[in-house]
């Protein structure tokens, strides 16, 4: 009879028991709405497609793993970028081996600095931006002209000033090799280890395209080597007078390669005066012969194929430190112009900047009809 009892009151939960019991449910149930919380904010990652299979654009994330906080993320148009503040967790499934990284957003030095936040009357995207008259060198417009920020790939507007100055033979052939793959941001390139190209082409890829490899190899092959060549980008900006201007390497991967609105103001007008610069800067495209494959490479700047511009030399931008920059001489209304828009968010942000700039000295001549931002809907 005691032995009974006694049985029945072990098969019994005790309070302490049940308590602990409902305590681990709650605690289950609050574990699961964060993890649905978690997962909303997420992008899900197929470890063995190497493939995002919801995110808003193609990316693709390499070498992911639970203990991992470091990965690489394909852009689409083949650029990468690290993220080096990631939220990694595995995916309690055994059958899809899932992997959840959350990406976090880097911001820009000028988003960092406060800069995306100032108004200006054109209610532009760009944190900096600079509009002077060519040949008056009167400002139309300015916005935070005097911030020293990175500047990206406007630097191979000085990597190919520094070479056209070189007078060096541009028929000579450049052989692209390991040391001009990009290290930096892990960007890739078209242009594979072994092929070979005159320094012409190189440098049309690298102005047109914003080619890196390309770019890189012009510097690496200059005659004193690479290290010669960035002190001769540096010592040309001095003699410019561009006193906020450094570089460190000829692709402007690097985010120490930086400058101000005026400086670069400066570089534009004195690249204009290159016939060679004008001519790549603003190709419309060009085709690569590689004997067994033919590749095709378009401009940066969508905005040389519109006739409604008249685009004489031009050079696009963007690292994440960056943001999205555009430089351009252009004649508007008569006049000859120099843009620079630096740190805009947003791929096509900068070129509704010089847009917008474009129609605002249009409506100053009396050549078109008033701006309207806002316009009315139905």
């Amino acid at each position: 009879m005691a032995l009974s009892a006694g049985l029945a009151l072990l098969s019994t939960p005790t309070a302490t028991q049940a308590a602990t019991s409902t305590s681990k449910v709650a605690k289950s149930k609050k574990s699961t709405s964060a993890q649905k919380a978690t997962q909303r904010k997420t992008v899900v990652v197929k470890k063995s497609q190497a493939k995002v299979a919801k995110a808003p654009v193609r990316k693709t994330v390499k070498a992911v793993s639970a203990r991992n906080t470091r990965v690489k993320v394909q852009m689409a148009g083949g650029r990468t970028t690290s993220l080096h503040k990631v939220s990694v967790k595995q995916k309690p499934s055994a059958r899809s081996n899932v992997i959840r990284a959350a990406i976090v957003h880097r911001p820009s030095m000028g988003e960092t600095l406060g800069l995306r936040g100032n108004d200006d009357p054109l209610e532009l995207n760009s944190s900096v931006a600079l509009v002077i008259d060519q040949q008056t060198n009167e400002v139309l417009f300015s916005k935070n002209d005097a911030a020293v920020l990175p500047i990206a790939s406007l630097t191979k507007l000085m990597t190919g000033l520094v070479v056209a100055d070189a007078g060096l033979d541009m028929n000579e052939m450049i052989t692209i090799t390991g040391d001009d793959i990009d290290t930096v941001k892990g960007s890739r390139s078209r242009l594979a280890v072994g092929t070979t190209l005159s320094r012409g082409e190189m440098m049309h890829l690298a102005l047109m395209s914003s080619e890196n490899r390309a770019a890189h190899a012009l510097g690496r092959t200059y005659p004193g080597g690479l290290q010669e060549f960035v002190r001769l980008m540096n010592q040309k900006a001095a003699t410019l007078g561009m006193a906020d201007t450094r570089y460190v390497e000829p692709t402007g991967l690097s985010s120490l390669n930086q400058s101000s609105a005026r400086d670069l103001a400066t570089l534009v007008s004195v690249a204009y005066q290159r016939p060679i610069l004008r001519s790549l800067s603003t190709s419309p495209g060009y085709e690569v012969d590689l004997g067994r494959r033919t590749l095709h490479y378009n401009n940066s700047n969508r905005l040389i194929k519109n006739p409604d511009w008249d685009i004489g030399l031009q050079k696009t931008g963007y690292i994440s430190e960056a943001g999205r920059c555009l430089v351009m001489q252009a004649k508007v209304a008569g006049r000859q112009l120099i843009m620079v828009f630096l740190d805009s968010a947003g791929k096509v942000s900068r070129m509704q900047d010089a847009e917008r700039v474009r129609r605002w000295v249009e409506v100053q001549t009396g050549t078109t009809q008033p701006l309207a931002r806002h316009q009315p809907q139905g």
